[in-house]
């Protein structure tokens, strides 16, 4: 096939992005919308730009120095990428392109004024926009002065921003090729872009217009603020109309200029509310060609509007797929997990088949619809009760939405029979509204020991089990992986201690004026498996720290095979029996553990010699035990003292008897709250073992590459893919893509199926300016160093640290020992990240927007655990 190198805008659509490159193709597509005008124009295509690379000189070694670089070289960076536009600049173009480009000028105007625009193959995507990455040049006359500004679009490739963001995207500069776009020029009365979803809250049925006078460049350069009007339902619903001082203006022998606006024409609006509205309009017919909301530039010219670009809205969180057109209400999974990014889809689909009411997948995330449960008055009340008690954030964002007044109607309230809708808060499992009856303590050892029979009865039954069995034989395991969620005595004896805790809060500030009592009466309770977890890896490094061969062996552990090596050192089989051990017990766990896919310790037990470590330095020996007594002590000390107390007020003695009683109450079960979550991993981790297991059946057969290649299949598809050894070529890749652009984006606590994000606010006055505000989770004031830790394996803590994160799930609790305090980003006062620093006793504040941004890894912070704040200090 011979090479191409001109194609006139008309003859393109979205399937020619490799010919002409994203905006290109998206400009064609749109010329054959009914009713979109775009400026006529042509495209120098790819083959054009493969042909000038190729004459360059020494391109290739330039190109291969550039593949060896960081994104944070940035001074070599921008050197080469320098020596890179000027090589490509400097290359003569080829007789038969320029006749090309001429003969496209002459159909078109060859003394016209054009717009000449980089259109690059990695551009304007679905997952990546890319925008501003590369150059435009206005008002460009002359067939000379356009072939030059196209080899000014092919030089561009190789900007600073262009090739940074290329290497943070993980983009081969290689596989990326430029077209460039060539247009007649509009001269505008006004231009701008209109966003046709609000790029703010992401709400798809706002739509958002920014305008200014003259061409966009003022707008886009940030010399003028745009007029901007948000258009709702065929109205303008808010406008803010800017002072314009400036217009940018094309020039009769080419180039712009900037222009001063009169005084009387500064603050008119560049568009009239019908202009705004119509313009819309257009917008929603681009939106619905494309299928999905789109970020598009405009011109005014004699009341004609031209689109001169469009592209996806690459920031806005998904809403989940309905198939209905009811209003729905999501509220996040992962942010009553401690685990908020995204999850392969194999995760995705395993939560969602154990999980005890419907969850709805957006953005690699999972979400549970609220909306019914919004819709009833009573249950309202007791929807945003709870969840304002776990999280007060998710309980703004959702009194936001009700404010809204349209998008939850009023209905009677269900019947006594209940309402199946119940939101988790944290494991679905764990939600329930029920007032939890007096139960007996001895009932902890029973729950505890069923959870055991039934992970032992599960890793019984699943050994022999391959192929299509197998997945027959998880079914069923997943319905009895239910039952013992939903069994109401362990439903019971969770809400049992949550309901025990807010009573004690609620009522000893309310008699003593002592906020968080309950922290200090939790200290050490029983049974508390993620606490152990903990105290018990200290006791591991009890075992090393006497062999220093070993300690120094662990220092330079680089992979997962150290295990195997230990024996070979002085006390390096009782320090491999000790992790083994430890293995065998919590080997399951890991950061975001509710994704099936994510390594184990077990898989990865490197993970766990940072803290280890850290262990030998911080401790002495014993100091597990030693702990656990102090803790135990300073409740009992806590204990009566409250009780004293509240002994000498009027009606003490009843208000005593009853305290003691919801004391005895949350110390039995408070500790039994993590163990659950340790039920449900330790079955997971089964499941996981059986599923690579039969990847590994399918990776010998030459079905898959490799094994964790499934993570990227539903649990459906692996099941179809086991039946049919049938995979669609491509599919991987493009889930692998999908997950990858998944971690760009943030997923909000609430979001409703028009698609706004919300987050929360806590609307408090209470603060000191310049802190940092959460949620208190567990009393207590602390200053220290703060060390921004985003990856558990890269911890490394000293003795009075204050740990600064993201999230913590129960993987994290082993770093809790050595800590003085505790921020995350996420949490709520029930989370299990709280739950075990209440139990060490730690200072902590959760829910702190942007902490890991805010706080300086090494800087000095105090942490308010009792009223849930942050103070930076100098």
């Amino acid at each position: 096939m011979s090479e191409q190198y001109v194609l006139d805008l008309q003859e393109l659509d979205a399937t020619r992005v490799a010919d002409v490159g994203g905006k290109a193709a998206h400009l064609g597509e749109l010329s054959r919308i009914e009713g979109i005008r775009v400026p006529d124009g042509f495209c120098v295509t790819t083959d054009a730009f493969r042909r000038v690379m190729a004459d360059a000189p020494a391109i290739d070694d330039l190109l291969d120095e550039l593949a060896r670089l960081g994104p944070d070289d940035r001074e070599a960076v921008r050197a080469l990428g320098a020596r890179i536009r000027r090589t490509v600049e400097e290359t003569v173009v080829p007789d038969e392109l320029a006749a090309a480009v001429t003969a496209a000028l002459v159909r078109f105007g060859a003394q016209g004024a054009y717009a000449v625009r980089s259109s690059a193959t990695a551009e304007d995507l679905p997952t990546a926009s890319f925008a501003g990455q590369q150059d435009t040049y206005l008002n460009v006359v002359g067939p000379a002065e356009i072939l030059r500004h196209v080899s000014r679009c092919w030089a561009s490739l190789f900007t600073e921003r262009a090739v940074t963001y290329r290497q943070r995207g993980g983009i081969d500069h290689r596989t990326v090729r430029m077209a460039v776009v060539v247009q007649r020029m509009v001269l505008p009365q006004a231009s701008g872009v209109l966003f046709t979803a609000d790029p703010v809250t992401g709400h798809r049925k706002v739509a958002t217009v920014d305008a200014g006078f003259g061409l966009g460049e003022a707008l886009v350069s940030g010399l003028v603020n745009p007029d901007v009007f948000k258009v709702r339902g065929g109205e303008v619903v808010d406008r803010a109309i800017a002072a314009k001082r400036i217009a940018v203006q094309p020039l009769p022998g080419g180039g712009t200029r900037e222009v001063a606006i009169g005084p009387e024409q500064q603050e008119q609006p560049a568009l009239t509310d019908a202009q705004a509205v119509r313009l819309v309009e257009l917008g929603r017919r681009i939106e619905a060609h494309f299928g999905h909301p789109q970020d598009i530039e405009w011109c005014l010219a004699d009341d004609d509007f031209r689109i001169v670009q469009s592209r996806p809205i690459t920031t806005l969180f998904p809403v989940p797929r309905s198939d209905d057109r009811e209003h729905h209400v999501y509220v996040s999974v992962g942010h009553g997990q401690m685990m908020t990014d995204p999850m392969k889809p194999l995760g995705l689909s395993m939560w969602q088949l154990t999980a005890m009411v419907p969850m709805h997948e957006a953005g690699g995330r999972l979400f549970v619809d609220v909306a019914p449960r919004l819709a009833s008055p009573v249950s309202r009340a007791g929807l945003l009760e709870v969840l304002g008690r776990g999280d007060p954030l998710v309980r703004d964002a959702l009194e936001t939405v009700l404010e809204h007044g349209d998008l939850v109607p009023s209905l009677p309230d269900p019947s006594p029979g209940g309402d199946p809708a119940d939101p988790p808060a944290d494991h679905p499992s764990d939600e329930s509204e029920q007032d939890p009856a007096r139960t007996d303590p001895a009932v902890v050892a029973e729950l505890i020991e069923r959870s055991r029979a039934s992970v032992a009865a599960l890793e019984r039954g699943i050994r022999s089990k391959t192929g299509p069995a197998l997945f027959d034989f998880l079914l069923e395991a997943f319905e009895e992986h239910k039952r013992v969620l939903s069994d109401p005595l362990n439903i019971q004896a969770v809400m049992t201690a949550m309901e025990a805790t807010w009573w004690l809060n609620d009522k000893l500030q309310e008699w003593l004026g002592e906020k968080s009592a309950a922290d200090t009466l939790t200290l050490s309770a029983p049974d508390n498996i993620t606490s152990e977890m903990g105290l018990e890896l200290l006791d591991v490094a009890d075992v090393i720290r006497p062999h220093p061969e070993v300690v120094a062996f662990l220092q330079g552990v680089q992979d997962d095979g150290f295990l195997d090596e230990l024996p070979k050192l002085a006390g390096g089989t009782e320090a491999r029996a000790a992790i083994k051990a430890y293995l065998d017990r919590y080997g399951m766990r890991c950061a975001g553990e509710i994704d099936i896919t994510r390594p184990r310790w077990r898989e990865r037990p490197g993970t766990l010699v940072p803290a280890i470590l850290d262990n030998v330095r911080n401790f002495e020996p014993g100091a597990a035990e030693r702990r656990f007594e102090q803790g135990r002590q300073k409740a009992q000390q806590k204990e009566q003292d409250v009780l004293a107390r509240l002994r000498a007020l009027p009606d003490g003695d009843r208000k005593a008897d009853r305290t003691k009683r919801m004391i005895d109450q949350v110390r039995a079960f408070i500790g039994y709250r993590e163990y659950p979550k340790y039920g449900i991993i330790s079955r997971y981790f089964v499941y996981k073992q059986a599923l690579l297991a039969e990847a590994g059946r399918l990776v010998q057969a030459g079905v898959l590459t490799e094994r964790e290649d499934v993570f990227h299949l539903t649990f459906q598809e692996f099941h179809d893919l086991v039946r049919s050894r049938q995979l669609d070529d491509g599919l991987i890749e493009r889930r692998e893509e999908a997950f990858r652009s998944c971690h760009a984006l943030t997923p909000p606590r609430v979001l409703t199926s028009d698609g706004e994000a919300l987050s929360g606010a806590y609307r408090r006055d209470d603060v000191p300016d310049g802190a940092l505000v959460g949620l208190p989770v567990s009393a207590g004031t602390v200053e220290g160093r703060a060390r921004v830790v985003l990856d558990m394996a890269a911890a490394d803590l000293e003795a009075g640290d204050i740990l600064v994160t993201t999230f913590t799930d129960p993987s994290w609790s082993p770093l809790f020992v050595g800590i003085a305090g505790l921020v995350t980003e996420v949490g709520g006062l029930m989370t299990h990240g709280a739950v075990i620093a209440r139990e060490y006793g730690l200072p902590t504040v959760v829910g702190v927007q942007q902490a890991t941004r805010l706080i300086r890894d090494g800087q000095r912070i105090r942490v308010h655990g009792t009223d849930g704040y942050v103070e930076l200090l100098p």
